[in-house]
């Protein structure tokens, strides 16, 4: 029984998202970079987590990912289920049918109860929770709420401001 990377990576990627948005949309190259995470990996994840409607993406120049929902109410095991991870102890993925045999094994009912209470646990734990850790954990006083779709308002650049690098 373990989490394997693609939770592991769509939980630290959902964090990193949650952490920036407030400058504008996030880009997956960003999340890549600072998290180490492979690019085309990324891609796969949020492809899921936004069919999930975790994330909405903002396409042309400045894209990126925002969260689509308040981070408060994204919980861990939101993030976990949307890109099809699994958490499971039973040796017989849940079915009942351990050892080959129609019926249970011993620990049967043990290992499903665990897997119930991992669930419950990283269901309580929400996306803004994390944030506030990290915030916390850096000394930087965290804003109350993580609101989705943060975005600085756009300013208009005039024509003189923009300079050609010779």
């Amino acid at each position: 029984m373990r989490l394997t990377t693609k939770g592991r990576f769509a939980v630290t990627a959902m964090i990193d998202l949650a952490l920036r948005q407030h400058e504008g949309p996030v880009t997956l190259a960003g999340i890549s970079e600072r998290q180490h995470i492979s690019l085309s990996y990324l891609e796969q994840l949020f492809g899921k987590l936004r069919r999930s409607k975790l994330v909405s993406s903002v396409r042309g120049p400045g894209g990126g990912y925002c969260l689509a929902r308040d981070a408060d109410t994204i919980s861990i095991a939101d993030i976990i289920k949307a890109v099809d991870e699994v958490l499971d102890a039973t040796s017989c993925g849940g079915k009942g049918d351990c050892d080959g045999e129609q019926m249970p094994c011993m620990t049967h009912k043990l290992w499903s109860t665990l897997n119930e209470k991992m669930y419950e646990y990283l269901g309580s734990v929400s996306l803004g929770d994390q944030v506030r850790e990290q915030h916390s954990a850096a000394g930087i006083e965290a804003p109350v709420a993580v609101l989705h779709d943060q975005r600085p308002a756009r300013r208009s650049v005039r024509r003189s401001e923009i300079r050609v690098a010779a």
